[in-house]
């Protein structure tokens, strides 16, 4: 399975609620008197680096700082470095645009803002910042918070407000969240385009070498119509593959139908495939349309095609030579437009060979062949990918989790992933779950570090249990039972047992009556009277308690 980058951020809608919140937090810093004041609280939290980058596995976020005067811009260069960002500083937001324009411009994902500023000051910047990176986030601040400023702010573009000085954890909190949104907004634009039929090679997270040649036959093919036939291991991304080369044809935007044949009962796969009209078998209470129907004007994604019945495959040979279905029960042929990929993890030639699968049909479906890597050949991707299920998961489940550590990412690039990205994909799910910090570390993935040499999960050792008490020397030979006389005297020493003698003067067994009453006495004595606890330890109910005590006359043991 192959992903998709993030893609650029919409822009936050903000409405009066939250110009009421920003007025608290004008409140609040305005205590914060002078630049002593403020970098002393930046120190104080300088223990609190929560890494705000995505990952460690990559390129922290970089953050472009917009501000005229060079101690606030230093103050704030230190304090997003302390968040585990990349700060970028400009004296002004001319300079701030060209870097934005520039080629590393497009590394930059938020922007903090000074409004108050010779020359181009932060509203300007905000107007001029939509025809360049309209897409970015921006925190503005300014030494003058009233609400008329804010709202002339956010109405240019900008997505959070603060006041200098700003306390540092009120811009952690900023960043933060506003990073977050991001990363939801991101995947949401992921999916709309997923579903949209509008994917694209750009989108796919698959810049190894192993890839290149996968992606250059996928571009290539994307511009005709020619049948393609995609093949690869199960979860390496073959259906992506598909939808990339849909978005990059002239069918973009059009229906994208993917069906898994080895998912359908055989006696369907006729129906769900050419349709059936109503009453043309057993069932058929309606007319319904099949997946070739479905898919007209777009691209049919036939995905395991290797495990179509052979009756199937000669229906399937004529709808792709002459352009035409026979929908079952259907009295003349429909006419279908469609663009046909087909997948397969199957060694097709083989198939052949065996008569699994038929010649001619497979010639008909492997005219553009692509062969996808397995993962194992393109651990480049792995960080990428890791990157991108982090953000996606925490955005999903709520998690803090931030990234991954070198030590672990190592771990994952030395695993063979037998299910490719799909695999990878749900170990990184699972290890967010088991995560308690906010980096993945290796005992979160104690399945794959069992499995590659050089790795070991270290598991806390488990409490010890406290001693048993020693029992008296009689006891423990009453419990072995060699303390009972089997012949000849008594041994009444032996016969005791914290107080409770088991056996009688003559060496014989008391009467179980007698010594439940001296039992009873002693949890009474032990557990000063308290009922419930006596009941509990001599495991029986306080009913069944008051019961035996009145039977064994013991009421006044208990007062």
């Amino acid at each position: 399975m192959i992903l998709v980058k993030h893609c650029p951020q919409t822009r936050l809608i903000i409405n009066s609620a939250f110009t009421l919140g920003c007025q608290t937090v004008i409140n609040k810093v305005r205590s914060l008197k002078t630049a002593q004041q403020y970098q002393a609280a930046g120190k104080a939290s300088s223990d609190d680096n929560v890494n705000l980058g995505r990952s460690t596995s990559r390129m922290a976020v970089r953050v472009l700082i917009v501000e005229d005067d060079p101690a606030q811009r230093r103050i704030l260069e230190e304090l997003v470095r302390r968040f585990g960002c990349d700060p970028v500083p400009v004296d002004g937001g001319s300079r701030g645009l060209d870097i934005l324009k520039s080629q590393s411009g497009g590394t930059i994902e938020l922007i903090i803002l000074d409004l108050n500023m010779p020359g181009m000051d932060g509203l300007e910047f905000l107007e001029r910042l939509q025809a360049v990176r309209g897409d970015l986030p921006v925190i503005v601040q300014t030494a003058q918070g009233s609400i008329e400023t804010v709202i002339k702010a956010m109405r240019a573009g900008a997505d959070d407000f603060v006041v200098k000085p700003i306390s540092p954890e009120r811009l952690k909190i900023s960043i933060q969240n506003l990073l977050k949104v991001n990363a939801l907004t991101e995947e949401v634009k992921r999916l709309n385009k997923k579903v949209g039929g509008a994917l694209t090679f750009n989108d796919l997270i698959a810049s190894s070498p192993a890839m290149a040649n996968a992606m250059r036959l996928g571009r290539r093919g994307a511009q005709s119509n020619i049948p393609i036939l995609i093949e690869g291991e199960s979860g390496v991304g073959k259906e992506m593959i598909a939808r990339a080369i849909q978005g990059e044809s002239e069918r973009a935007g059009r229906p994208f139908i993917a069906v898994n044949c080895g998912a359908i009962p055989e006696n369907l796969v006729e129906s769900i495939l050419f349709g059936h009209e109503k009453g043309s078998f057993t069932g058929a209470t309606s007319k319904h349309l099949g997946k070739f129907q479905e898919a007209d004007g777009g691209t049919l994604f036939l995905d395991e095609v290797a495990e179509l019945p052979l009756d199937i495959q000669v229906k399937l040979l004529r709808a792709i030579q002459e352009g035409e279905i026979d929908p079952v029960g259907s009295r003349k042929p429909v006419k279908v437009n469609i663009r046909l990929v087909s997948a397969t993890n199957r060694n097709m030639i083989e198939m052949v060979k065996a008569g699994q699968f038929r010649e001619d049909l497979y010639y008909r479906l492997n005219v553009y062949p692509i062969m996808v890597p397995p993962l194992r050949d393109r651990k480049e991707d792995i960080p990428a990918l890791v990157d991108h299920f982090i953000t996606r998961f925490a955005a999903e489940e709520g998690r803090k989790v931030r990234g991954i550590t070198p030590e672990t990412l190592d771990l994952l690039k030395a695993y063979g992933w037998p299910g490719n990205v799909r695999q990878l994909e749900n170990t990184v799910f699972r290890a967010m779950v088991l995560c308690e910090g906010d980096l993945l570390e290796i005992q979160d993935f104690p399945q794959i570090a069992s499995l590659v040499e050089g790795y070991e999960i270290k598991i806390p050792p488990a409490p010890q249990l406290a001693p048993k008490p020693q029992l008296p020397q009689g006891a423990a030979a009453i419990l072995s039972g060699s303390g009972l006389p089997r012949s000849g005297g008594p041994n009444v020493a032996d016969g005791v047992a914290y107080g409770i003698s088991v056996v009688t003067d003559g060496g014989h067994i008391r009467k179980l009556e007698e010594v439940e009453a001296d039992m009873i006495r002693l949890a009474l004595n032990r557990y000063q009277g308290q009922m419930s606890e006596v009941a509990r330890k001599l495991g029986i109910g306080r009913s069944t308690l008051y019961r035996k005590m009145k039977d064994l006359g013991l009421e006044e043991a208990a007062g």
